[in-house]
């Protein structure tokens, strides 16, 4: 046998969030306990029906079996552009200013490669989405947190970033509606981050996977509205929770002709784009009717606030969130974000993920995926009542 010895760049990788959390779930299913599991982002309302037949026409048509385009079908980014027009009224070009991905977190791993080199910052949110850092220490950059603080209404505090940082900075992430926090940005967050990107050369990376997720109406920005937006980033969206489509893996990526330009060289060169059949059905699915979009939203909305008021009634303190299918719970005093999530799940079979393993600032809370029936929510929530 060989001595296989790990590359330094996944040694030196911190455990994947969910992958622990993966095993953690299949733990408790192998003792037999009747898990709750409200930990992962994936909804159970099955995708709706008509991109499902959309996908199932698609599939049988021959010329969609060969190579699809890198960038995406033509029909695919127009499809986007449209979507964009209605949407957020932003009218962008589809030949260069879209870019198709393979579902939201592959563009967003790759796009470090384009344009860090070993040495160069990246600006990561944290709390955040694990792929922001571990794409950056793929392409050798390094990583500077910045902390979304509940006293800063989860919204990084640009001043807060050392002068020698900000020098060193090729890239930003940012998320809004947030995940794991659920919270939302103004306008004028937008706008100073686009001055500050302008200031010092900095890319903008805005993760708008939780965009058609809102509820009571109010409907989130999108950065690309912001005057200056198209001059320093781009936005990435995923089908996979706008549309219940977390398993077709298709997204992506709009904005900035050249960025894209740029992660589209990284993709040409590591993967062959994603199955036209899927681009077809995910055509069907971007010219969807508001009313189907707005039943599926009518059910997280319900959750929410099951989940909400359960929790407040608990003593918990949640911020009711306007956007995303998650909540984000202060913990009890007495315990770590793990800690809490080891005596849920050892005690009442309930699920959820520690904040702490989002990054440092999550620490003492936790956050909870509206993922499940409401019945098994009401459930939850009176099996976490017996135990605390």
């Amino acid at each position: 046998m060989i001595d296989v010895q790990l590359a330094d760049r996944v040694k030196n990788l911190p455990p994947y969030l969910f992958a622990a959390i993966d095993k953690m779930k299949d733990e408790s299913l192998a003792k037999g306990v009747d898990l709750i599991n409200l930990s992962i982002g994936d909804p159970d309302v099955p995708t709706p029906k008509h991109i499902v037949e959309a996908m199932q026409a698609a599939v049988t048509r021959a010329e969609h079996h060969q190579y699809p385009s890198y960038e995406g079908m033509p029909a695919y980014r127009a499809a986007v552009a449209d979507w964009y027009k209605v949407r957020f009224h932003v009218t962008v070009d589809p030949k260069s200013e879209v870019l198709s991905l393979i579902g939201s977190k592959e563009g967003i791993g790759h796009v470090p490669l384009a344009f860090v080199n070993p040495g160069d910052v990246v600006l990561v949110p944290s709390p955040g989405y694990p792929v922001y850092p571990v794409g950056t220490l793929f392409a050798g950059g390094e990583v500077h947190l910045m902390p979304l603080l509940e006293e800063n209404s989860y919204l990084p505090n640009f001043r807060a970033i050392p002068a020698d940082v900000l020098k060193r900075a090729k890239l930003m992430f940012l998320n809004y509606p947030n995940n794991p926090t659920s919270a939302g940005a103004p306008k004028s967050f937008y706008e100073e981050a686009i001055v500050l990107a302008k200031k010092h050369n900095i890319i903008i990376c805005h993760d708008a996977a939780y965009s058609e997720v809102y509820f009571d109406g109010e409907k989130p920005m999108s950065f690309l509205e912001v005057e200056g937006a198209m001059d320093v980033g781009i936005e990435f969206h995923s089908l996979s929770k706008t549309y219940n489509m977390t398993g077709w893996r298709i997204g992506f990526a709009v904005g900035n002709a050249n960025v894209l330009a740029g992660l589209g060289k990284i993709k040409s060169n590591l993967d062959s784009g994603v199955f036209q059949a899927i681009q077809e059905a995910s055509i069907a699915a971007l010219k969807t009717d508001d009313a189907v979009l707005a039943d599926l939203r009518n059910i997280f909305q319900e959750r929410r606030d099951v989940m909400y008021e359960g929790l407040v009634s608990l003593g918990l303190k949640v911020q009711k969130p306007k956007a995303t299918f998650y909540l984000w719970a202060k913990v009890p005093q007495e315990y770590s974000s793990s800690s809490f999530v080891s005596h849920l799940l050892n005690n009442a079979g309930v699920l959820g993920t520690p904040g702490v393993g989002f990054g440092a600032p999550g620490e003492g809370y936790i956050r909870f995926a509206l993922t499940k029936p409401t019945e098994r929510i009401k459930e939850a929530v009176d099996r976490i009542k017996k135990i605390l």
